[in-house]
C-alpha cells in the first residue's frame, strides 16, 4: 500500500507520489494535439514553473455560428530570480520571449519574478527554454516547493551587508531546488526541440522533499529591520538580518506567515511570521532545511486549504514547533534577537549607490511592463537597457531598479524615460508608490473579480480625496487582489482590497506600510464604486485627529472597527442634513 493511500491523503498527494518525481504525463500531454493538458499534469507543471489558464474575457464569446468558443487556453510561466537580481541581458530576453510567444507584455511579480502571459500550449517549451538560454530557471517558481527567495534590492555597493543578502537568496536558492532531473529532461535535454521520452526514469534522491515534496507552497524572504521592503512576516520563513558595526551578526529566524485563506472556510486565516529563534550566517542553511523537513513530515496533507506551515504552527502552537526544530537540526535554539522591523523603503528614484555611481528605482504600476498609449514602458526599457546594459533589480512593490549609473548620464536617461511617458519618482504620489495588484482578471483562474486592472483608477480616485484633505503626500500603502489567496498582501497594508464577488469586494484597514500587522475587516461587499466614498470620511478624520507620527494604517488600528463605523455614520449624518 502507498504512502498516499495509506494515510488517505489528498489527489494532489497521491499525484505528486506517483508521478515519477514530476514527470506524470506531462510529456505526452504536450504532444496530444490539444491546446491544454490535464488537470493532473497541470498540477505537476506547476513545479516546472507555470500555471494552465484561460482567458477569462473570451468565457462568453460565440463562434459564428452561436455557439460558445469554450475556454481559451494559453499558460503564464514564471521564472525565479532569487532577491530581484536581474542582468540586461536576461530582461531584455524576456521582452524578446513575451513578443514572439506570450500576449506582449511581463509583469514583475509581487515576489521579484517575472511573468510571462498568454504562452499558448505549443510555445510552452520554446518559452522556458528562452528563459533558460539566458542562465534563468522556471523550475520552483510555483508548485510544492521552496518558491522564488526575496531579498532587498537596493544595490548599494561596498556595502557588506547588502552583498551579502543577495548571495544568501541565491545560495538558499540554489540549496532548497528540487533535485529532480524532470525538469531537464522535459525543457531542456534533446537541443533540437524534441520532446523527450521520460517513461523510463533513473530516481535521484530528494534528500528534503522526499517522494512528496511539501504539503503546499513554501515562501522565504531576507530583509532588514530597517528596510521591510519584501514583507518578510508574510512569509513562512522570513531571515531578519542583526547588524552590528556594518556587518551581520546573524538572523532572526520568523516562520509562519502566509497571506491565503478562504472566507467560505473559517478554519483559513492569514496570519503574520513569528519570532523563533537567533542563528549566525554559517547556521541559516542547515535551519532552513530542518524547518522545511519539519513541515514536509508534519503539515497537512490530507486538506490543502490548511497545508501551509502556518497552520501548522497555530495548531500545535511556537513552543511545540521550535521544539521539533531543534530536534531535526539537532541541538537547542536560543531566543530571537530582541531587533524587529521598523522601517521600510520602496527604493523608488535617483540614491547614491556608494561606488560612486547611481541606481534609479523606476515605479511600473502594477508591475506591468507593455506599451499603451503614451505610455510605453517596454519601448523605454529596450532603449535603455539597449543603450547602457545596466544590471537591474525588481522590487516586491514591482517596481524595476536600474544599477550601475554614472551621474553623468542621469540627464540622459531621465529624457528617455520622460519620452515614452514615464514619470519619476518624485511625480507619483506615495499611494501610488506603495499600491500593488494581483493580475487578476483576464488570465488568473481563481479570481473572482477584478485587480490590476482596475487599480489605477482606484488610486486616480482616492488621490483626489486626499488632495481634499490635504494628505496627498501622505504615504498610504494600498493593495488589491481580485480573491482572497493574497498574491498581493492585501491583509498587511494600510488599506487592502480582497475581492469577495465579481465588482464588489472586502476592505481590509489598520495595517500599515511597513508589513507588521494584519488589517481588520472594515466593510464587506463594497461595490468598486463606493470603495472611495465609504473611505472618504476616514481620511478627514484622520487629518484632524491624528496623533503625531501616527500613519493611516496606525490610526485605524488606534480607532478600531467601532469608531470608524461611528465617524463614518456622523460624516454621513452630517452630510445628509
Amino acid at each position: 500500500m502507498s504512502t498516499a493511500e495509506e494515510l488517505k491523503l489528498s489527489k494532489v498527494e497521491v499525484l505528486k507520489e506517483g508521478s515519477r518525481q514530476l514527470r506524470g504525463s506531462i510529456v505526452e500531454d504536450l504532444c496530444n494535439g490539444t491546446d491544454h493538458v490535464s488537470e493532473d499534469s497541470a498540477n505537476l507543471l506547476k513545479h516546472h514553473g507555470t500555471y494552465q489558464q484561460d482567458d477569462r474575457d473570451d468565457r462568453k464569446a460565440k463562434n459564428a455560428d452561436g455557439t460558445k468558443k469554450g475556454k481559451s487556453y494559453m499558460f503564464m510561466v514564471r521564472t525565479r530570480v532569487p532577491g530581484g537580481r536581474i542582468t540586461a541581458p536576461q530582461l531584455l530576453a524576456h521582452l524578446d520571449l513575451c513578443d514572439n510567444y506570450g500576449n506582449g507584455t511581463i509583469r514583475i511579480t509581487t515576489r521579484q519574478g517575472l511573468q510571462l502571459h498568454g504562452v499558448l500550449k505549443e510555445n510552452l517549451k520554446a518559452s522556458i527554454r528562452g528563459i533558460n538560454h539566458v542562465f534563468l530557471t522556471t523550475l520552483a517558481a510555483c508548485g510544492d516547493v521552496e518558491r522564488n527567495i526575496c531579498a532587498c534590492p537596493a544595490p548599494i555597493r561596498n556595502n557588506p551587508v547588502r552583498d551579502e543578502m543577495q548571495s544568501l537568496a541565491y545560495r538558499l536558492a540554489e540549496h532548497l531546488k528540487p533535485r529532480s532531473t524532470a525538469y531537464y529532461e522535459i525543457w531542456l535535454k534533446d537541443d533540437e526541440g524534441n520532446q523527450t521520452n521520460v517513461a523510463e526514469f533513473q530516481p535521484v534522491e530528494e534528500p528534503m522533499y522526499g517522494k512528496l515534496y511539501l504539503p503546499r507552497k513554501f515562501k522565504t524572504a531576507i530583509a532588514l529591520p530597517d528596510d521591510n521592503c519584501i514583507d518578510i512576516y508574510s512569509n513562512d520563513l522570513g531571515f531578519l538580518a542583526i547588524v552590528e558595526d556594518d556587518k551581520i551578526v546573524g538572523y532572526n529566524v520568523l516562520v509562519g506567515g502566509g497571506m491565503g485563506r478562504t472566507p467560505s472556510a473559517e478554519k483559513t486565516f492569514p496570519a503574520l511570521a513569528q519570532k523563533l529563534t537567533f542563528v549566525t550566517p554559517d547556521q541559516v542553511p542547515d535551519i532552513a532545511v530542518a524547518i522545511i523537513k519539519v513541515q514536509r513530515d508534519h503539515g497537512n496533507r490530507v486538506d490543502r486549504k490548511v497545508a501551509r506551515m502556518k497552520y501548522l504552527i497555530h495548531n500545535w502552537g511556537l513552543a511545540k514547533f521550535k521544539e521539533t526544530v531543534e530536534q531535526y537540526y539537532g541541538q537547542p535554539l536560543p531566543e530571537p534577537h530582541p531587533a524587529d522591523v521598523y522601517g521600510v523603503d520602496d527604493h523608488m528614484g535617483w540614491h547614491e549607490q556608494g561606488d560612486g555611481k547611481l541606481f534609479l528605482g523606476v515605479n511600473i504600476e502594477n508591475g506591468r511592463i507593455k506599451d499603451e498609449g503614451n505610455l510605453r514602458i517596454k519601448t523605454a526599457i529596450r532603449a535603455v537597457l539597449g543603450k547602457y546594459g545596466m544590471e537591474c533589480r525588481l522590487t516586491a512593490l514591482q517596481g524595476l531598479i536600474l544599477c550601475d549609473i554614472d551621474p553623468a548620464d542621469r540627464n540622459d536617461i531621465e529624457q528617455m524615460l520622460r519620452e515614452h511617458g514615464i514619470k519619476l519618482a518624485e511625480e507619483l504620489t506615495p499611494v501610488r508608490r506603495y499600491a500593488i495588484a494581483c493580475p487578476a482578471f483576464p488570465t488568473c483562474g481563481l479570481s473572482i473579480t477584478e485587480s490590476e486592472r482596475v487599480m489605477p483608477e482606484l488610486i486616480d480616485q482616492v488621490e483626489i480625496e486626499l488632495a481634499r484633505h490635504g494628505l496627498l503626500h501622505e504615504r498610504i500603502s494600498m493593495h488589491m487582489t481580485g480573491c482572497p489567496n493574497g498574491c498581493a498582501r492585501p491583509y498587511t497594508p494600510d488599506i487592502g482590497f480582497v475581492g469577495k464577488a465579481v465588482g464588489k469586494y472586502t476592505i481590509f484597514l489598520g495595517g500599515n506600510a511597513e508589513g507588521t500587522r494584519l488589517g481588520f475587516i472594515y466593510k464587506d461587499m463594497i461595490p468598486l464604486e463606493q470603495v472611495v466614498p465609504v473611505l472618504a470620511p476616514l481620511f478627514g478624520s484622520f487629518k484632524a485627529d491624528r496623533q503625531p507620527g501616527e500613519s493611516f494604517g496606525d490610526y485605524c488600528c488606534r480607532v478600531g472597527v467601532e469608531g470608524l463605523n461611528a465617524i463614518a455614520d456622523a460624516v454621513l449624518a452630517k452630510e445628509s442634513l
